[in-house]
């Protein structure tokens, strides 16, 4: 890494007399004393090459905050991605990112970004270099546009997030500052780091500022009216948010019947697997500086507190949460209870602590079940060890506890993953898994399966320098094997995979992936009534997305699948395309077509019995978005599923798992399934944080016992409405 880059305990100068204004324009005298950076570099590709663009940034300590400025050259053949966006949105757009822990711990970072048509996103950053958007925070920004480039300034309250207290009167941030060219897909950044490493939140620039702390007073209450359309009747409904950070090493957050994001709608999913589907939580209170208890355990989105379980089966009545620090240790605690007969109460104790080269962090979850008398405890301990730059360990041990109806069951599970980097683009990386068959987290964690040991290794190579007249700017290759058995020892299936990411120079990306599996057992399917043994399968998957270029943009994605009895020798197709066509940069439509063909799919029927399909899926989708200004949206949202499945074949699996084809049982049939959800939502923002939302939906599902064409289907989807509502919500946050 550049001199620059390494310089640790850069001091800031104080705050001038006045205050930045934060209006886009740059104003040397509001900027005085403020860090410059200038010397940005290719971080995507990431080749370490000088910025094609000039890029500049300022980074000031103010007491109103912590501000930041950029100004991006971009003449007029470059073009500009100009069209507005809702908030968190995203996409291949000219944008710029200012990215900050202000422990400098590399625990817990936040990014704020800004597009070039003053859209905006925020997210917590936890676990070197996992984003997650659901964190909405309360901060300030500004675009201005002219011929030779475009200007941001932003402003970021001290209270937006918990920090520890700093020695002698001053603060040691973390940050990292990029720009992004949305029509190249080029990234340019400060210091010259990239997520795409192993290393990314403990490898921001570390840098001096003034220790300066605000205190805040949020109350957000809020009010809910509800027509049901469908069956008759209206409801009403109120509740509050409480905010209330004293000092900087201390905030508490509450809820009375907090709002369980009405007015978002979760993608429609048919799920006939043994795994559940994971959805992410919108409910502020939630959200709210909850990067602390982000803590991953087990693969995929396995993880030890996930939200959605609180209020999943009966209203919170109230929640509270706790974030602070005591000296070098931060803590977090969240408390909350369900009303009624199924309410359940939720706890859960976090704490970390910084040792330099090494950090160790505890946790401790308990549910209790009154109603069906248990009681669930986890702890975790997670260890991270940097022995060197290149080397990145992290291990954790995890241990449940379950009591209920008088018998008591424990058991535990750890993982280790060890990254290094090898230089000149290498890079390894080693994965080791272990879940006892009787660990349990799905009280308040997600865990998509236990009784499991995996282990996984990767080579990887970067290619950042791709010649001039290529369509491609960088390439990336991943090999990886891995084997996977059960606690008692049984092969579930060795796995071989070939993967290449690559940048494309129009902005776009590009990937795929081909995995071979070999001959194992499923011993999932059966939810718990014996093992399967299954041939060998084939994965092969492409994905490709094209940035705007006139009034297109575009992505599309093709997927075969070897994953019935008959393996790899009857495989399914899959193709997805997902056009949207800008009409200006204010109106977007985004069209969604997907087709499966599945000859072979292999459904459980109850039992040790289990049936292979022939199926045919098919979805279609719609939405339409409208940024009305800066603080109005409308967004109309259409998703259509249809599914025809036709039985080939029933079969009952014996006790050493071999599946044996059998007449057909009168209860195993052909089966298919229209799904609609519809959606038209306005939202007016009234103030920071505070909205106003107008929602109408619609949905349905109906499922039955035959097979229909999916023409038939879709057609039915449409006339579907067991659920119709219209919805009023307001929401106002009062601050001090």
């Amino acid at each position: 890494m550049k001199l620059a880059a390494c310089l640790g305990a850069l001091a800031f100068a104080a705050a001038p007399a006045f205050a930045v204004e934060v209006d886009g324009r740059i104003d040397p005298s509001e900027w005085a004393g403020a860090r410059h950076i200038t010397d940005f570099e290719m971080v995507q590709p990431l080749n370490g090459e000088p910025a094609r663009l000039r890029t500049e940034a300022w980074v000031l300590a103010t007491p109103n905050g912590l501000a930041v400025a950029f100004r991006n050259q971009q003449p007029a053949d470059v073009p500009r991605t100009t069209q507005r966006t809702r908030r968190d949105e995203g996409g291949a757009l000219d944008r710029v990112n200012f990215m900050v822990d202000f422990d400098g711990d590399g625990r817990t970072g936040y990014d704020f970004m800004v597009t070039v048509g003053n859209g905006i996103s925020d997210e917590v950053i936890t676990s070197e270099r996992n984003f997650n958007t659901d964190w909405d925070g309360h901060w300030h920004h500004a675009v201005t546009q002219d011929a030779d480039g475009w200007s941001v300034e932003m402003l970021i309250p001290w209270h937006v997030a918990p920090m520890a207290k700093p020695a002698d009167g001053e603060r040691t941030l973390g940050i990292y500052v990029d720009r992004v060219v949305g029509s190249t897909g080029e990234r340019y950044g400060w210091p010259g780091i990239s997520f795409q490493r192993s290393r990314f939140l403990s490898e921001f620039a570390k840098i001096q500022v003034p220790h300066y702390e605000q205190a805040l007073l949020a109350v957000t209450p809020y009010v809910v009216g509800v027509s049901d359309i469908a069956n008759g009747g209206t409801d009403f409904d109120a509740g509050a948010d409480l905010f209330w950070k004293p000092n900087g090493q201390f905030q508490l957050s509450a809820t009375l019947n907090p709002d369980f994001g009405q007015v978002e709608s979760d993608d429609l999913v048919v799920n006939f697997g043994a795994v559940e589907t994971f959805f992410g939580d919108k409910r502020p209170f939630f959200t709210e500086n909850q990067g602390l208890f982000d803590v991953p355990f087990g693969a995929g989105n396995s993880r030890l507190l996930y939200t959605r379980r609180i209020g999943q089966f009966a209203d919170v009545d109230a929640a509270v949460k706790l974030n602070g620090s005591l000296g070098q240790v931060r803590y977090g605690v969240l408390a909350a209870t369900e009303d009624g007969d199924l309410g359940r109460d939720f706890f859960a104790l976090r704490a970390t602590r910084d040792f330099g080269a090494q950090d160790l962090g505890g946790m401790l979850t308990r549910v209790d079940v009154p109603f069906a008398d248990r009681e669930a405890t986890v702890t975790s301990v997670d260890h991270l060890w940097s022995p060197t730059p290149a080397w990145n360990i992290r291990s954790q041990v995890v241990a449940s506890s379950v009591r209920q109806g008088g018998t008591r069951s424990d058991d535990s599970g750890f993982q280790v993953r060890a990254d290094q980097e090898l230089g000149d683009g290498w890079r390894q990386q080693a994965y080791l898994l272990h879940l006892g068959d009787e660990l349990q987290l799905n009280d308040i964690g997600f865990l998509d399966r236990n009784d499991f040991n995996y282990l996984r290794y990767e080579l990887a190579r970067r290619y950042p320098n791709q010649p001039e007249a290529s369509k491609y700017a960088s390439h990336e290759w991943r090999w990886a094997a891995s084997t996977r058995r059960n606690d008692s020892g049984l092969s579930i299936a060795e796995a071989a995979a070939i993967q290449r990411y690559s940048e494309r120079r129009d902005g776009g990306n590009e990937f795929f992936d081909v995995t071979a599996w070999s001959s194992g057992h499923d011993d999932l399917i059966t939810r718990g009534n014996g093992v399967v043994r299954v041939p060998e399968k084939v994965y092969a998957f492409y994905e490709r997305s094209r940035p705007r270029q006139g009034s297109w943009s575009w992505y599309g994605s093709t997927r075969l699948a070897g994953d019935g009895l008959e393996g790899a020798s009857r495989p399914g197709l899959e193709f997805d395309l997902e056009p949207t066509l800008h009409f200006n940069d204010s109106l977007a439509l985004e069209l969604g077509v997907g087709v499966q063909h599945l000859p072979d799919w292999l459904l459980w029927r109850g039992g040790n019995r289990l049936g292979s399909y022939r199926a045919d899926l098919a979805t279609l989708g719609a939405s339409l978005q409208w940024q009305i200004g800066h603080r109005q949206e409308l967004r109309v949202k259409l998703e259509t599923i249809a599914l025809d499945a036709r039985l080939r074949q029933a079969w009952a699996v014996r006790a050493d798992g071999e599946p044996i084809a059998t007449a057909t049982p009168a209860d195993i049939t052909d089966f298919s399934l229209a799904n609609l959800g519809f959606q038209v939502r306005y939202r007016y923002e009234l103030a920071p944080l505070s909205d106003l939302y107008i929602v109408y939906g619609r949905g349905g599902l109906d499922e039955r016992s035959a097979g229909r064409s999916l023409s038939e289907l879709l057609g039915d989807a449409s006339s579907l409405a067991d659920t119709e509502q219209l919805l009023i919500k307001v929401s106002y946050r009062f601050a001090n």
